[in-house]
């Protein structure tokens, strides 16, 4: 019961919701999901932590960038079954629409040096 309850209290906020939804269509970084939820980059790394310890999310390396992405090999057994019904869930909320829209026009280059 422990591993769901961390992936039910991972849910439990819309912004983690968010992340979720849209490393469903990219790997991002922290600086990408900052700019697309329009949050701050301490609020983003503490969101993907707790997605991160209920087996959602892995992150790779890849030179000076930390890419996030959804944890489909998850040692947690709930995970591809909530990741599989959150595909199907939201694709019509206005919010996640629009965040979707927006992801292509995110440069990671170009928000990283400012």
């Amino acid at each position: 019961m422990k591993n769901y309850v961390k992936v039910m209290k991972a849910l439990s906020d819309p912004n983690r919701v968010k992340i979720l939804k849209l490393l469903q269509h990219s790997l991002l970084c922290v600086c990408e999901l900052r700019e697309a939820l329009q949050i701050a980059q301490p609020t983003v790394s503490k969101h993907l932590k707790v997605l991160e310890e209920a087996g959602l999310v892995r992150f790779e390396k890849d030179g000076l960038w930390v890419n996030y992405m959804l944890d489909t090999k998850s040692k947690n057994p709930y995970v591809a079954s909530i990741l599989n019904t959150l595909n199907d869930c939201l694709e019509e909320d206005e919010d996640i629409q629009a965040l979707i829209r927006h992801l292509p026009r995110i440069n990671r280059e170009t928000i990283c040096k400012r």
